[in-house]
């Protein structure tokens, strides 16, 4: 039988299709969930990625502890879930409340679903190549980054053991951003004050991105 693999929901207002921006988003986040479905259930493991785009295909790459019971479920069906900044809306921020009442708290935030097949890499090159990449990804933004061949080689390679590189090639992916774009302006403006006001990191970081939907 034919797999099917079910779409997330995303009303038009929030879906977001475009492949740059969704690689983008992922490159904002980079720390994904892998799930995967076995004999016993479901089984999930946060995973720290990078997406590349290698003959039309996304490839999302990462690593996980030897331990770690999951990577022996390849090769297998897999979701991948990049889930960026969310906050809480309340519905004292939009304006339409004084003229009406008509209005509900709510939930924004940004999130990235990745289809498809898992496979295992225990190749030493593959796994060097993949923590040197990840490495430079996340010391890029450092005045002094950390490199590789800082630590000892042989210390290098003993950690090398300790870790399997998994890897899926990407079937289907969507991204949602789920912003407000189905209020008014008005509205929109008045989460993005109440959003600053707030002050937590991650109410900010979602106030920045409806900035950037306003623009």
């Amino acid at each position: 039988m034919a797999r099917t693999l079910r779409p997330m929901y995303r009303p038009n207002a929030f879906a977001e299709d475009d492949l740059d921006a969704v690689l983008a988003m992922i490159d904002q986040t980079s720390l994904a969930h892998l799930v995967v479905h076995t004999s016993d259930g479901f089984e999930s493991s946060p995973l720290p990625i990078l997406a590349d785009v290698r003959d039309g295909t996304v490839h999302l790459r990462g690593h996980l502890a030897r331990p770690n019971p999951l990577w022996r479920s390849a090769p297998c069906d897999a979701l991948v879930i990049v889930a960026l900044s969310d906050a809480y809306i309340s519905p004292s921020w939009y304006p339409s409340k004084a003229v009406n009442g008509k209005v509900v708290p709510t939930w924004n935030y940004e999130v990235v679903h990745a289809h498809g097949k898992l496979i295992a890499h225990d190749d030493v090159e593959w796994l060097e190549r993949l923590v040197r990449d990840l490495t430079e990804c996340h010391e890029r933004a450092n005045a002094e980054p950390w490199g590789v061949d800082d630590a000892p080689a042989d210390y290098v390679t003993a950690m090398l053991r300790g870790i399997v590189g998994v890897e899926v090639a990407v079937e289907r992916i969507e991204g949602k951003r789920k912003l407000s774009q189905n209020r008014s302006e008005e509205d929109q403006r008045g989460a993005v004050a109440g959003l600053e006001a707030a002050g937590a990191p991650r109410s900010v970081a979602i106030a920045e991105a409806m900035r950037r939907e306003l623009t």
